[in-house]
């Protein structure tokens, strides 16, 4: 639930969830300029719920106190279903495109957004459906996008390469479900020039980071981290290419262990079952 701040939110929600018979898993809430956001997970036996039914009163409620509603429903016996949000780089977007291809990961992969077409080639070869959303005006498009991963069921979202900023407008609506790779071992290196810097530096070591996205930019809970060691003889453009090949294996890395189902995020860190 997304909207302006206002009493009784919660407790009118959790109630009607105690009334449809569902447990509550976990909830959490934010507030930031006045914007309100809420993010609820509960179980339901399968023959109790009349998701239709459940949908609509839900959304009443959220009507009363002009909120914006999603319900999203994750069956667990079912394949995952993945967007991935692109730009032009192609090396993390083929990499798990090959990995799913192969079977090396059991998810389904019904949408590739990108913010410019140049991978549409690479996601009609798989089979995907392909998306291009310009962005001049970043909440217009994420509107757009948000409505295609309502329309495609999305369960989770994976950046690979995809350079651009996300809202917490955005990102409230995927919490711990946004997974993206940055090209050095955060906290260190931050923003778009990560190898440069890196070189520049004279660092020894350079590493990539697979990591759930939050409101603050490269600062959200750690996945998956590597790195390798920088030749005495290597330039920048030689760093760049062996960092590009280990963003995806990171990335993939990331998504295999989300995929796993055995992860919990608590205290800003995650934790593996």
């Amino acid at each position: 639930m997304v909207g302006p701040d206002r009493k009784g939110i919660v407790a009118a929600v959790t109630d009607f969830v105690f009334q449809s018979q569902g447990n509550i898993e976990k909830i959490n809430q934010n507030v930031i300029g006045g914007l309100f956001g809420m993010q609820l997970e509960s179980s339901f036996r399968r023959e109790s719920l009349d998701e239709s039914r459940f949908r609509l009163e839900l959304q009443g409620i959220g009507k009363k106190f002009g909120m914006e509603v999603k319900v999203h429903f994750d069956e667990p016996d079912r394949a995952k279903n993945m967007a991935i949000l692109v730009s032009k780089e192609p090396h993390c977007l083929e990499t798990i495109l090959n990995a799913a291809n192969r079977r090396e990961i059991r998810v389904n992969i019904p949408l590739i957004v990108g913010s410019e077409g140049s991978l549409k080639g690479m996601a009609q070869k798989g089979k995907t459906s392909f998306f291009s959303v310009t962005h001049r005006d970043q909440p217009q498009a994420e509107i757009r996008i948000l409505k295609l991963l309502e329309k495609f069921n999305i369960d989770f979202v994976v950046l690979a390469r995809y350079m651009r900023i996300l809202t917490p407008n955005f990102v409230w609506r995927y919490p711990n479900r946004i997974i993206n790779v940055h090209p050095s071992l955060l906290p260190a290196f931050p923003g778009a020039y990560a190898y440069r810097q890196a070189y520049e530096k004279g660092a020894q070591i350079v590493g990539c980071t697979a990591h759930l996205v939050t409101e603050d930019l490269d600062e959200g809970p750690i996945l998956w981290q590597d790195a390798f060691r920088v030749r005495w003889d290597e330039n920048v453009d030689s760093i760049r290419k062996r960092g590009q090949e280990q963003e995806a294996r990171t990335l993939l890395n990331g998504v295999k262990l989300f995929l796993e189902k055995k992860l919990e995020v608590y205290w800003g860190k995650v934790h593996v079952r």
